[in-house]
């Protein structure tokens, strides 16, 4: 598959190019390049108003992207999909169109010290602006999360439960499933980050019985731009759009408006055309390969990756053993942006910092980390390289 991405033809530094932070973004296969170039060159219009051949083609393109993610969660209806800037966009949609409206003083909300900034600042502030309270699940020292110890934690006033069902540090794969049953007992509502699983795992709404989930096209070998808020058609319906202007209205009077049903009353302005259509070829691609087969080469190069890697002396790794497609590691003392300095001057990219996850550096005790991540252009030959690269490093550095 890494001949179907044409950025990975390319050297670093003069060396192959090993792309290996497929968790900040993806590269993009050439089926998805010449859907971008295609819309541009021959499809470009606003969607939904014009009543020309060309208008209804576009409509037509950005509409069956939609029909195309709820196939890919396996949602109800196309009518459950909203399509966002990405993850961030989405969960701040969550937090201020629903969330906020119906949190009192003495609600809580329920997350983890693991989870991005992305799924941490909207419920702070969420919380902050309704004196509502933020609490954390207690996580094992691996970073997995028990469920024994986090059900007394779900009491009466639990209102939400925000998680991500794979750490973007940790590589952590949370229990949706039964967290979903757990927040339901208590009336809440369950909320999934699914920027990292998405990619990689076969995702099915239905039977993870989830409130809201959201994805971004960049990490799902789209493009940016784009991402995808999927929720349960009452609870979309109950949501307040936070945008206002062109597209998401019904009726408009000088002094009132009134909004369209979900998810278009969500949808304020022109939309990601281009990118609803770089997206839909994107899951076409997936989808071709077979997601479970995806799923399985990440797991087994995971795998690998985490047995090379222990191999080194002074090295720690984070996290469990079982994993999404994400390791986290230290080379003895040394700042993780010398060895990733290191690593790109061989031709490899890594992610070295704090991941946007700074609470969970903190809970960890470090200042950041080096992060490899893969996607499904990668091979045992680049952990290989990677293992060597750092062996090196590590003589460099003598630790």
């Amino acid at each position: 598959m890494k001949q179907d991405f044409p950025l990975l033809k390319q050297h670093m530094n003069g060396k192959p190019l090993i792309y290996l932070d497929s968790a900040a973004t993806t590269q993009k296969p050439q089926p998805v390049l010449d859907a971008l170039h295609r819309y541009y060159t021959t499809q470009n219009a606003n969607v939904h108003r014009g009543v020309y051949a060309l208008a209804a083609t576009a409509t037509d393109l950005y509409e069956g992207a939609r029909e195309k993610a709820a196939r890919f969660v396996n949602a109800h209806s196309a009518r459950q999909i909203v399509f966002t800037r990405g993850t961030t966009e989405a969960l701040n949609l969550v937090a201020s169109g629903y969330l906020r409206p119906r949190l009192q003083p003495g609600d809580e909300i329920l997350t983890t010290v693991a989870e991005h900034h992305s799924n941490l600042i909207p419920w702070q502030m969420a919380a902050k602006q309704t004196g509502a309270r933020l609490r954390f699940l207690p996580l094992e020292a691996d970073g997995t999360l028990d469920l024994a110890k986090a059900a007394p934690c779900i009491t009466p006033r639990t209102r939400a439960i925000a998680i991500a069902h794979i750490s973007n540090v940790l590589g952590t794969i949370h229990p949706i499933q039964e967290l979903a049953a757990l927040a339901h007992q208590n009336h809440a509502v369950l909320i999934v980050d699914a920027a990292q699983s998405a990619p990689h795992h076969p995702l099915d709404v239905q039977a993870l019985d989830c409130d809201f989930l959201a994805f971004s096209g960049h990490k799902l070998y789209g493009p940016t731009g784009i991402g995808v808020l999927y929720g349960k058609r009452e609870l979309l319906a109950a949501t307040e759009p936070v945008q206002y202007g062109g597209e998401m209205i019904d009726e408009v009077e000088l002094l009132d408006a009134s909004w369209k049903d979900a998810p278009w009353k969500l949808e304020a302005g022109t939309p990601p055309i281009a990118e609803a259509a770089g997206l839909a070829a994107a899951i076409d691609y997936l989808e071709a390969r077979g997601r479970d087969t995806i799923q399985q080469h990440i797991a087994d190069l995971t795998a690998y990756a985490y047995d090379q890697l222990s191999t080194l002396d002074s090295l720690t790794l984070y996290g469990p053993k079982k994993r999404g497609g994400v390791v986290s590691f230290n080379l003895g003392g040394v700042h993780p942006h010398d060895v990733a300095t290191v690593l790109d001057a061989a031709g490899i990219a890594v992610r070295a910092g704090h991941h946007c996850a700074q609470p969970l550096m903190k809970w960890l005790g470090v200042a950041a980390t080096v992060r490899a991540s893969f996607g499904i252009y990668n091979t045992r030959a680049d952990v290989d390289a990677l293992t060597a690269a750092l062996r090196e490093a590590k003589g460099l550095f003598d630790v």
